[in-house]
């Protein structure tokens, strides 16, 4: 495999050059074994192009390069220059703005194959009804979010300050906070882009050089910003960006000697063994994982509110969002007018079809697999004798292709029902009703997951003493999923460890330094 870039043409008739190959060192390199990763439009499954696929020398190279960087130009670098890098790498997102968003609402969907196989712009479709996964619109959004994150986090840069500890006259005590040094980090398919920018950003804030893992499921966006970061003068070596398997790429920088942090978001399962292979060197990890957040109406709250968050918690982005507010638990008293008011919000809003069309709530599910997932646990929901509100099967999209599936709402479910203990990530709500306070907390808890959660009720007290009852690293009251770059966002239990956003985010990519100093020599 030679080419490192293709000129592709979007859906929305969007011409763009596509980088393909491995950024290492701020330079495009093909991977050491020829290995490719073909990326899939999961509207009509059909091919978009294919990227180079890393292996284990590929790996050492990129770390090798950003052990260079961290131990050069960049620690050395002031501080506040470190910022001024930052908000114009900022400025390049939002001039590319529009390919980004256009890149993300094209690639969901990949297999990976061992020959050079490159499509062509001739290839390629550039009619306009090219349906794709996320919606232009939701992709939009993505970036600026990426934005943000950059801006909020350039402004941290010269802004990571120590303590001093004044203990008795003949000594004096200073804590430093310190950059942890090479990083590497572990990318998911769902947010491809500003879960790479929620990473990238605070970890060079701090003065960390990166190794980046992205998807192999949407490795795209990912791509193009590593040139962005080239332009914004970024040295090279600081970030390095791979495209992937997981179970070759992802777990040779788990279990790196020379990395010295693991920074994840994706499954519960695959944290799991990111641990195991990070055990080895003691190397720091912060986990992301998996949620089953749960939302609770108490009987004194807007019921027509609470159904639009409710609605927005669980099927933006196709469901495939891992504090989706999934378990929704209605008091009895008001509980079938929820049922049939979410009902009608989901037939009325959740529009499936062209994600370019501006009136298009819901595109494909990323993969093939993601979309017989969905399906086999709508079938044990039904199994299971759950009460089937709406869906329950595959959406038929016009042409007959692609991973549609209908947004899918559950009720009178019970808590050893599968369908309300595993994370589905899919346009897939179940409903039950509660009696009392006492009982919606024990049934919120009653997972082992604990990433979000969301309150609705006018009683302010008993939002904040409920808040206090759950076992949730986030908590939303009159809303869904609204979570700000200035708050803290992480999990409980299950649902992993370590916090992104917010100050705290810079924290996780720094380590503490006491210095003891003895001002009086003699012993």
């Amino acid at each position: 495999m030679s080419d490192l870039h293709v000129y592709l043409i979007a859906p929305n008739s969007l011409k763009f050059k596509q980088p393909l190959g491995l950024f290492i060192d701020n330079e495009w390199r093909p991977s050491s074994k020829g290995a490719g990763i073909l990326t899939i439009n999961p509207a009509n499954e059909e091919e978009i192009c294919t990227v180079h696929a890393a292996d284990t020398k590929d790996v050492d190279m990129a770390v090798e390069a950003a052990r260079r960087a961290f131990n050069g130009k960049w620690r050395a670098l002031d501080t506040s220059v470190r910022g001024e890098l930052l908000y114009k790498l900022a400025s390049l997102v939002e001039q590319h703005a529009d390919v980004l968003a256009t890149i993300d609402a094209w690639d969901n969907g990949t297999r990976l194959f061992h020959s050079a196989r490159f499509l062509s712009p001739s290839n390629l479709h550039s009619d306009y009804s090219f349906v794709t996964g996320k919606t232009f619109h939701a992709a939009r959004d993505e970036v600026l979010g990426a934005i943000t994150l950059l801006r909020y986090y350039a402004g941290w840069s010269d802004k990571i300050h120590g303590k001093v500890i004044d203990p008795n006259p003949d000594k004096l005590a200073y804590v430093m906070r310190e950059p942890i040094g090479v990083c590497g980090a572990i990318i998911p398919w769902n947010f491809p882009l500003v879960n790479m920018v929620i990473k990238v950003a605070p970890a060079l804030a701090a003065g960390n050089t990166l190794v980046v893992k992205v998807a192999e499921q949407t490795p795209l966006s990912a791509l193009y910003f590593a040139n962005l970061v080239k332009e914004a003068g970024i040295p090279a070596g600081v970030v390095n960006v791979l495209n992937g398997t997981g179970r070759e790429v992802g777990s040779a920088i788990a279990a790196h000697a020379d990395i010295d942090m693991i920074t994840f978001t994706g499954s519960t399962p695959t944290g799991k063994q990111i641990m195991k292979s990070a055990a080895s060197t003691l190397k720091r990890v912060t986990l992301e994982t998996g949620g089953k957040s749960p939302m609770m109406v108490f009987p004194d709250a807007d019921i027509e509110q609470a159904v639009r968050w409710g609605h927005r918690g669980i099927m933006s982005n196709q469901g495939q969002v891992c504090s989706a507010t999934s378990r929704i638990f209605v008091h009895a008293d008001i509980y079938e007018t929820f049922v049939n008011q979410f009902k009608t919000e989901v037939e009325k809003i959740s529009k499936v079809g062209d994600p370019f069309h501006s009136d298009t709530f819901q595109g494909p599910q990323v993969t093939r697999d993601q979309f017989d997932r969905v399906l086999s646990y709508m079938e044990t929901g039904k199994r299971e004798g759950a009460r089937l509100v709406c869906g329950g099967k595959a959406y038929k999209n016009v042409g007959g292709k692609g991973f549609y599936v209908a947004p899918t709402v559950f009720a009178d479910v019970t808590d050893s029902m599968t369908i309300v203990q595993d994370e589905v990530f899919g346009p897939f709500v179940v409903i039950a009703p509660f009696r009392d306070e006492a009982e919606a907390i024990e049934r919120a808890n009653s997972t082992v997951f604990g990433l979000g959660a969301s309150i609705f009720t006018k009683d302010i007290s008993r939002a904040l003493k409920v808040s206090k009852r759950i076992q949730s690293g986030t908590i939303w009251i009159n809303s869904s999923n609204d979570d700000d770059v200035r708050v803290p966002f992480g999990g409980y239990k299950q649902s992993g460890f370590g916090r992104e956003m917010g100050e705290e985010g810079i924290e996780a990519f720094t380590i503490t330094k006491s210095i003891h100093v003895n001002l009086n020599a003699r012993l």
